[in-house]
């Protein structure tokens, strides 16, 4: 029951402390590893890419990105369990705009003909029921909660001579919040309780993430993550 208090301190953690990096975080999961993991409670590390979209922007492409984070798989009942974490590096957004214009009539003339990828940085906490089958397949459904920490415009465009970008700071853009639904399939690598597993699940955004304009733009992506229990030791044998 101890373990089992630790973690809303441990996702307030990861989901607040917006200075710290993904891997100073990660750090701290394998030192509490060990501690967290239960009868009851599974923690562990979660990596992967999704390719994520952003609705109603004109000429809006699918962007990969990479994410990394910590997970809970708390059991409730048997073969039932509600799965929460937090995401501490997770990118959204999209790629194959046409760029705007800054201001800086030097650079609008440079990158006219450019081309623009929207970079949005989220911490997200998925909370999600989750039903196994045989200790192998399973399936899982809920919501997604995202804080937005970071934003940048990536301006890109080929010279003829090389290359050249240029981003900007773009937080001003988007609104501080993300929420939607998340749902999915996965396969657990051995067929005990706590054992790696991977999996594919699909997430759409009900919050219109921009702060000006009339389309109301939001958040999709479809994410592949491979998961691995910390600190199980001999425990991974069995519940």
């Amino acid at each position: 029951m101890k373990s089992t208090r630790i973690v809303p301190f441990v996702l307030f953690l990861g989901f607040s402390l917006f200075s710290w990096q993904a891997n100073s975080q990660v750090l701290i999961s394998l030192l509490l590893g060990d501690k967290l993991n239960t009868e009851k409670l599974e923690f562990g590390l979660v990596a992967g890419i999704n390719r994520s979209y952003l609705s109603n922007v004109e000429g809006a492409e699918g962007l990969n990105n990479f994410n990394l984070g910590f997970y809970f798989h708390i059991k409730m009942l048997e073969s039932s369990y509600l799965s929460t974490g937090v995401l501490v590096k997770s990118n959204v957004g999209a790629q194959g705009m046409s760029t705007y214009l800054t201001g800086d009539d030097n650079l609008d003339e440079v990158f006219e003909n450019g081309e623009l990828t929207k970079k949005i940085r989220y911490f997200y906490v998925p909370v999600l029921w989750q039903q196994r089958f045989k200790n192998r397949w399973l399936l899982e459904g809920g919501f997604q909660a995202g804080l937005r920490h970071r934003a940048e415009d990536v301006f890109e465009v080929d010279t003829g001579g090389g290359d050249a970008s240029y981003e900007i700071d773009a937080r001003d853009q988007y609104t501080r919040f993300d929420i939607g639904l998340l749902f999915g399939v996965g396969y657990k690598l051995k067929p005990i309780p706590k054992s790696m597993s991977v999996g594919i699940n699909y997430y759409q955004g009900f919050t219109d993430i921009m702060k000006m304009g009339s389309n109301k733009v939001r958040n999709s992506s479809l994410n592949f993550y491979f998961k691995v229990p910390i600190g199980t030791g001999k425990d991974a044998a069995g519940d």
